[in-house]
């Protein structure tokens, strides 16, 4: 007989349990995968990017990977947003976004920069100034940073600029969104730096009307004694919202409109007189205030 030689069965490797936490994570990234926002973010200026994916700012596009399915769900599905003029964004090079600001909370820019993002045949990611308030709170202020938004200060602005970034700018600040429903649509003072900004850098401005932010929320009152207790530029109450979410009150899925105008030049001395600075900041608001009171003339719903 054959010598049989006994060859011992071979135990399966033990599968190591996956970390719970990490099993969440990858859930969650599957369930936002999406082909069209990994082809957008690919076709990205990433000049200013240093070896490690950070620009001097501290904006990391993949950061900006994780939240753009959600912008864009937010955008084209619960906004439904309708753009017009968006071949007045330049593909490239610097420029400055000038919109109204409304709404009690800022929704309104990140309808602008998921438009700029998804409606352009050149996708930019936009980078917006924020309230000084931001860079207080410790976590909102790093995830702000880390998807390309920035403390509205001149200088960061210049030097976004000196960059060829495309920057967006409310220059009625807090005073927009916190305006009550009688005044919707009026636009408030518009401070001058914008436009000094705009001559010293030689950067086209493009006007943005931004239509369906009033109506997203609606406001019982300012409640200034704790806005000034929080230090915050506002402190609304809503009347009610669709759900709450951590934060505030998701709006009202009201449809945005957004009109973008053509690209303005203005030339001279930035540090000119503010009478005459003024005068060419009047027109880039009239410019937006002529826009609103056609767009608003244009709808028929607020909602469709």
């Amino acid at each position: 007989m054959p010598n049989l030689v006994h060859v011992p069965e071979k135990k399966p490797k033990p599968i190591a349990p996956m970390d719970p936490v990490a099993a969440v994570k990858r859930r969650l990234l599957d369930l936002v995968e999406d082909e069209e926002c990994n082809q957008r973010l690919a076709r990205l200026d990433t000049k200013n990017l240093n070896e490690f994916g950070y620009d001097p700012f501290g904006y990391n596009p993949k950061v900006l990977r994780n939240v753009m399915p959600t912008l864009k769900w937010l955008h084209r599905y619960y906004f439904r947003t309708q753009v017009f003029g968006i071949e007045n964004v330049p593909a490239t090079g610097r420029c400055l976004f000038i919109a109204n600001h409304s709404g009690q909370l800022p929704v309104d820019g990140l309808v602008i920069g998921s438009s700029i993002f998804f409606d352009t045949e050149h996708p930019r990611v936009v980078r917006a100034m924020t309230e000084r308030f931001i860079p207080r709170v410790p976590w909102l202020s790093t995830f702000f940073a880390r998807c390309g938004q920035i403390l509205g200060a001149p200088d960061n602005c210049e030097r976004m600029l000196e960059n060829d970034e495309a920057v967006l700018v409310f220059p009625e600040g807090a005073r927009g969104i916190s305006k009550p429903p009688n005044q919707a649509y009026k636009l408030t003072e518009f401070g001058n730096g914008f436009l000094r900004l705009a001559i010293r850098t030689g950067t086209p401005i493009v006007p943005i009307a931004v239509i369906g932010g009033e109506e997203q929320y609606i406001r019982v009152a300012n409640m200034k004694p704790l806005a000034r207790l929080m230090n915050l530029p506002a402190a609304p109450l809503f009347l009610f919202g669709v759900a709450p979410v951590p934060g505030g009150l998701l709006p009202l899925p009201v449809r945005y409109r957004l009109h973008f105008g053509s690209p303005m030049v203005f030339e001279g001395d930035p540090d000119e007189d503010e009478l005459v600075i003024g005068t060419k900041v009047k027109a880039v608001k009239s410019t937006i205030q002529n826009m609103l009171q056609r767009g608003l003339a244009e709808r028929k719903n607020v909602f469709w």
